[in-house]
C-alpha cells in the first residue's frame, strides 16, 4: 500500500471591495440574480454569473421543483445556458453567491458535486481552467484557479 496526498489552494478575499473590479462586477451580478432564484422548498437561493471569452456574461439562479431531483442548481443553469447560446465560447470566470431565507450565510458556499462535475466537463471541453469565485451572502470570497482544486480526482471522457 502507498499513500498519496492531494492538496488544494485558494485565494481568500475578505470582502467584495478586495476583488479586482471585473470580478466584483461579476459577483454583483451573481448576487442580483440569486434574488430571482425559485427556491420555495429549500429557501436557499444561489446565483451564478459566468464571464465568457467573447465578453458576454451569462447568469443563472437555482430552480427548484416539488419533485426534488428535477430542480437545477444556479451553476448548471448558467453553464448549460452558456453552452447552448455560445457553444464555441470559453468560460473564463464563474462567480457564485448563496443565501438562505432561514439564516445568515457568511461562509463561502462552493458548488455541489453535480455542479463540480458539470464545470469539469466544460473545463475539459475547452482545455483551459475556469476561475471560480464563491461566497455566501456576505463575508469572505474564495477563489479557485481551476475546478481541479475543488474536484482533484475528476471523472472525464478519458475513462469511458
Amino acid at each position: 500500500m502507498k499513500k498519496i496526498t492531494i492538496s488544494t489552494e485558494f485565494n481568500v478575499f475578505e470582502s467584495l471591495d478586495q476583488l479586482p473590479e471585473e470580478i466584483k462586477i461579476l459577483m454583483e451580478e451573481a448576487i442580483a440574480i440569486r434574488k430571482k432564484a425559485y427556491a420555495p422548498y429549500s429557501k436557499f437561493r444561489v446565483g451564478a454569473a459566468i464571464l465568457l471569452d467573447n465578453g458576454k456574461t451569462v447568469l443563472g439562479s437555482n430552480q427548484e421543483n416539488a419533485a426534488y431531483p428535477s430542480g437545477l442548481c444556479a451553476e448548471r443553469v448558467a453553464i448549460f445556458q452558456a453552452g447552448a447560446i455560445y457553444p464555441d465560447a470559453k468560460i473564463l470566470k464563474l462567480a457564485i453567491s448563496a443565501t438562505s431565507d432561514a439564516k445568515p450565510v457568511t461562509s463561502p458556499i462552493p458548488p455541489c458535486g453535480s455542479c463540480r462535475q458539470s464545470i469539469a466537463e466544460y473545463e475539459f471541453k475547452q482545455n483551459t481552467p475556469i476561475e471560480i469565485y464563491f461566497m455566501g451572502e456576505s463575508g469572505e470570497i474564495y477563489k479557485s484557479d481551476s475546478l481541479t482544486n475543488l474536484l482533484p480526482l475528476v471523472f472525464d471522457k478519458n475513462f469511458l
